[in-house]
């Protein structure tokens, strides 16, 4: 098992990254979610997984450790590949997916493609328990469905204005958590651009 590359970036796509470690270049599959905290760095230490079939062999790279733990607990679940677990990261935050899960929201996870009714009731089952159990009760009473909508609509909004992804989720997550009680899109937004300015 490779638990990590430290190395440069010899290569970059929004799907895969090369990474040279003295002189050896690793293919590394990464997810958008990765790719936008690393699109500017030319050096990563970048966590992995290695996923072992009879005819191939590929690496899965994620930023930080709480993407590749995620990673692993999705495709434990029977009908979840690799693949499908890239896209689950690549459509949501690592954030975002551990909230679907606990408030079993089968609309959020039902937009990524490869997701059914099924499979999502079977992640829910599987998975609830575990993610419970790893984020924390606080984490389940601060994120409600709500928050979370309103949450990915200020998101939306701030990118399409202009404001750097990586930026804008920090300060979503500073001031949600001062000012748990926003209830407006519109509250967040202002109080996002008063910390921007």
């Amino acid at each position: 098992m490779i638990a990590y590359l430290n190395g440069a970036i010899t290569h970059k796509t929004p799907t895969y990254i090369y990474v040279d470690c003295n002189g050896v270049g690793y293919h590394v599959n990464i997810s958008l979610n990765t790719y936008s905290k690393l699109e500017k760095l030319e050096k990563i230490k970048i966590f992995t997984y290695l996923n072992v079939k009879e005819d191939e062999q590929s690496l899965f790279g994620f930023f930080d450790d709480e993407e590749r733990s995620l990673f692993v607990l999705l495709i434990s679940v029977s009908g979840v590949g690799v693949n499908t677990a890239r896209v689950i990261l690549s459509y949501m935050t690592p954030e975002e997916v551990k909230t679907a899960i606990i408030h079993e929201n089968a609309m959020a996870l039902g937009r990524v493609k490869g997701i059914g009714p099924k499979t999502a009731k079977r992640i829910f089952l599987d998975l609830k328990d575990k993610v419970i159990k790893e984020t924390g009760s606080d984490h389940v009473i601060f994120m409600s469905p709500e928050s979370n909508t309103i949450r990915n609509e200020a998101l939306s909004a701030l990118i399409a204005l202009g404001f750097p992804k990586p930026v804008v989720e920090k300060q979503i997550k500073v001031i949600l958590d001062k000012n748990p009680n926003i209830d407006t899109v519109e509250d967040l937004i202002k109080q996002i651009l008063k910390q921007m300015n």
